[in-house]
């Protein structure tokens, strides 16, 4: 299985481009019911009190945290920090939420991956070459995605250039959070237990016009924990090179929600039809 938290630390480290396309699309739906009622005596006062009483004194109700998010710029050391390598300019941005949390979460992967931006130690001073280019370039952005009930998306989108390379490197990282328990899920948590073979095998079945034009059998096909929730289905997204080649981009695969409704727990899916069984 591909590793989110692997992919992210071979990739931004040096090997991304920033994708700037939008999957996702948040809807709200508010509904209200209105009740009209007749004209009623008035109660007696047993009735108010019997009333009173059936209401539990210890009335505890579900709070769903309504998550909003902006894009913020990263507060950095240095812009551009250069070495005896030369010099790499920095852009990173991040979202700051209503929830510290979440900020912290993102802040503390940005840190970790461009650790240079960060650092106290002062730029060396270098002799650049003016036919030959000595920047490098490293992005990170961050983006709000959407929020489906206690489930909250994102996305890291990483971009990096070394100088005089034929091009640049780019990944997409998804970072679904649960909201209640304060963590990011894997896909080990949303999955019922035992069906890992069976989740490859069905994704497999539905992309297997994609999968067999490119050459890839079933035994060699692995699952990604890269992945989001797309319109049709979840989608399972790979680094490139990983299925296609850099000119295809990141692959990915849908599992149609019609199957992953019997293989992942039902409160990390959306509010589904009733699909029948397959």
């Amino acid at each position: 299985m591909y590793s989110a938290c692997q992919i992210q630390d071979a990739y931004i480290t040096g090997e991304m481009k920033l994708m700037t396309y939008s999957r996702f699309g948040i809807y709200a739906i508010l509904s209200a019911t209105i009740g009209l009622a007749a004209c009623q005596p008035k109660p007696e006062i047993a009735e108010k009190t019997s009333s009173s009483a059936s209401t539990p004194a210890n009335n505890t109700e579900v709070t769903l945290a309504l998550l909003q998010a902006r894009a913020v710029p990263v507060k950095v050391r240095k812009t551009e920090a250069c070495d005896q390598q030369g010099c790499t300019h920095y852009d990173l941005q991040t979202v700051q939420t209503n929830l510290p949390w979440i900020d912290q979460y993102f802040i503390e992967r940005i840190q970790k991956a461009e650790p240079g931006a960060f650092s106290h130690a002062p730029n060396e001073k270098i002799n650049l070459q003016p036919e030959i280019p000595q920047l490098n370039q490293r992005s990170i952005y961050v983006r709000y995605l959407g929020q489906n009930q206690t489930l909250a998306s994102f996305v890291l989108e990483n971009y990096s250039y070394s100088a005089g390379a034929a091009h640049g490197l780019y990944h997409q990282e998804f970072v679904n959070l649960d909201l209640n328990k304060k963590k990011r899920l894997q896909l080990t948590d949303i999955l019922q237990a035992g069906n890992e073979l069976k989740l490859l095998d069905q994704l497999y079945d539905a992309n297997t016009l994609w999968l067999q034009q490119h050459n890839i059998e079933r035994s060699k096909l692995q699952l990604s924990d890269n992945f989001y929730y797309g319109v049709n289905g979840i989608v399972f997204v790979y680094p490139l090179y990983a299925l296609a080649s850099y000119e295809e981009g990141m692959s990915e695969l849908t599992l149609p929600y019609r199957v992953a409704a019997t293989l992942i727990k039902a409160e990390y899916l959306p509010n589904l039809p009733n699909y029948p069984q397959p």
